[in-house]
């Protein structure tokens, strides 16, 4: 059973082999595999909101010749109290494999141990690995590999950020992190940072960290569950919006990437992500090649490749 739940689960043989494929789907419109998954089909099961996941994974199942059902849990048994469990046991007599966008990972780790089918992480309060992965075949498509390209994390120590850890981890991207000392990524996070070795990972509180970085990468400071403390939230990361003069201390040929949605003037301002820098809509595009690479991989369709 092939799940992709978390990066750090996958070797960097197996994260590269996705990668690349992605690249060479792209660059070839995905005409080798326009029906590699004719037949299949795919569950969308969202608990949380969603606009990249959701169109991304439908239109790459599309593409690939499969077809895709959504569910929510406002219009599904979910909303009403049934477990994680009945439902992975269900969907899977119906799809061929299951995206989980939720809060709590407990509950995607119990869909891909009660699921019988390839189960795939599309957001989770602790990770989010398929936008890393886009955000990845991004900076290796734009400098044309991923070696010795510094990497600056400006704000909150989120679920993404922790996905772009243990890529930096993967793939031994040189990575600072630089978020307020009450923010930082989670203990357990850093606990397995230092167990591994040889990894490049640093952390900062100093927004003047992003000197001479390569790639900057901000995501928003309130998001979906942060609400209750947005104010405060905003106050502390104020120093780490990502503007044109933070910009200026990056390499000259620095490029900036945002998961989206933004919160415009927050976390960065109209002049970087909408400047000749910025990356962030060639990334979103890069979700629906990823997802692409993330599925044939899923269904061992990628060993040839």
């Amino acid at each position: 059973m092939r799940h992709f739940l978390d990066l750090d689960l996958l070797n960097a043989e197996t994260l590269g082999l996705i990668l690349n494929a992605a690249l060479k789907e792209k660059r070839e419109r995905g005409f080798s595999k326009a029906s590699a998954l004719a037949g299949k089909s795919l569950a969308l099961v969202f608990e949380k909101n969603s606009t990249r996941t959701r169109i991304s994974f439908q239109a790459a199942m599309q593409q690939l010749g499969g077809q895709s059902f959504v569910l929510d849990a406002g219009t599904s048994q979910l909303g009403r109290g049934e477990t994680i469990a009945d439902t992975a046991r269900v969907l899977s007599r119906y799809v061929d494999a299951i995206m989980l966008r939720t809060d709590e990972h407990d509950k995607l780790e119990d869909m891909a141990r009660f699921a019988s089918v390839p189960v795939i992480n599309g957001l989770t309060d602790k990770s989010h690995p398929c936008q890393i992965m886009a955000d990845l075949m991004t900076v290796q498509e734009h400098f044309g590999s991923l070696k010795d390209r510094r990497v600056v994390w400006l704000g909150d120590g989120n679920n993404v950020a922790v996905s772009w850890v243990q890529a930096a981890v993967a793939f031994g991207i040189p990575m600072t992190v630089s978020t307020p000392a009450s923010m930082q990524i989670p203990q357990e996070v850093q606990d397995w940072l230092a167990n591994q070795g040889g990894h490049q990972v640093s952390f900062s509180e100093d927004p003047g960290a992003v000197a001479g970085a390569d790639v900057v990468i901000a995501d928003t400071w309130v998001s979906m569950g942060d609400e209750a403390d947005a104010e405060q939230r905003l106050a502390t990361l104020a120093p780490y919006q990502v503007n044109e003069a933070c910009m200026s201390k990056a390499s000259a040929s620095a490029v900036f990437l945002h998961c989206l949605p933004a919160h415009r003037g927050e976390e960065v301002t109209d002049g970087v992500i909408d400047g000749p820098q910025s990356l962030v809509f060639d990334e979103a595009e890069n979700r629906m090649h990823i997802q692409k690479a993330i599925l044939l991989w899923c269904f061992g369709l990628l060993d040839e490749a």
